[in-house]
Parts: C-alpha cells; sequence; structure tokens
C-alpha cells in the first residue's frame, strides 16, 4: 500500500447553528457538536481506507468555546496517523463571526475508527505520510495517545509503553 498524505482523505463540513440544537443558554448542544464531529470523523476514515469504518474510541473533546445560536460551524477532519486496522482522526472546529467573517478555533477532538470488511471483521489500511509540521506533531503524538490508552485499558504494561517512557527519561 502506498502512502497517503492526511489531506488526501480530510473532510470539511460546514453548517448553521440552528435554534433546535441549542441548549437553554443558546449555544449548541456538546451532544450536537460530538454528533457533528463523529460523522466528519467517519467521512474521513471511510475515505482514507475505502472501508466501512466504526468509531472505537472518542479519545479527547475540548469544549473550549461555547458555539452560539446562528453560528457558522466549520469541522475540519484528518487522518493524524494509522496503525494496522485502526485509524486515528483529529477534528478541529471553526467557528465563524457572523458579523467580521473571522475564523477561531472552538473546539477540537480525537477519534479513534477501525476499518472493516463486509463480515465486521477489522482489516487492514493504508500509511500515512505527513506533510506539515502539524501534521507531523499529530502523526508523532498518536502513537503516544494510543500507548496511553492501551496502557490504561490494561492491554499494554506501562514499562512496554515505550514512547511514554521516552517523555521521562532523558
Amino acid at each position: 500500500m502506498n502512502p497517503k498524505t492526511p489531506s488526501d482523505s480530510r473532510t470539511v463540513m460546514t453548517d448553521l447553528v440552528l435554534p433546535s440544537e441549542t441548549n437553554p443558554l443558546n449555544n449548541l448542544f456538546g451532544g450536537e457538536l460530538l454528533a457533528r464531529m463523529d460523522r466528519a470523523a467517519s467521512i474521513t476514515a471511510r475515505r482514507h481506507s475505502r472501508r466501512v469504518a466504526v468509531t472505537a474510541s472518542v479519545n479527547h473533546v475540548a469544549f473550549n468555546r461555547s458555539v452560539p445560536l446562528g453560528s457558522v460551524v466549520t469541522l475540519e477532519a484528518a487522518i493524524s496517523r494509522t496503525f494496522r486496522t485502526s485509524m486515528e482522526v483529529y477534528i478541529d472546529v471553526w467557528m465563524e463571526d457572523r458579523v467580521s467573517g473571522e475564523r477561531t478555533k472552538a473546539n477540537e477532538a480525537i477519534y479513534t475508527f477501525v476499518a472493516v470488511d463486509e463480515t465486521g471483521k477489522p482489516t487492514v489500511v493504508p500509511p500515512i505520510e505527513p506533510e506539515t509540521e502539524l501534521e507531523k506533531l499529530r502523526f508523532d503524538g498518536a502513537l503516544r495517545r494510543k500507548q496511553l490508552s492501551l496502557v490504561l485499558a490494561g492491554k499494554m504494561k506501562p514499562h512496554e509503553a515505550t514512547e511514554l517512557k521516552a517523555l521521562f527519561i532523558d
């Protein structure tokens, strides 16, 4: 398999925050944003793997800013790293000022998807080759995040987590 770049399967989704999607403070419900992020990540994972891709985990979500009613919201999802059958998808959430049009990063998330075949069995995914500094940073961090997740789940012994140990040993 030839490596792809993260932008090869990147997904950009833009939408408007409607009244039925807001809480009593007139901000986008967190669950609504999670659903949008899951859809964007799913499309990205499917584009990359050319397979059905299922959500394996939501590794990180940062609700840094409220997204008010009427805001234009853009989600940008890209594969940050692939493993044998799984893909880490990084999602950046941008909000557009209604008056100036200026975009501000509001939130971000990291999801893990697994590509599956017709029977639901995990299947191998193509590797990626990061190009930009941000892509390289996210690519490198993905292995540490995966090892931490495996250690916390009891699927890897802490002494086997070489990328994590490298953070603390000179």
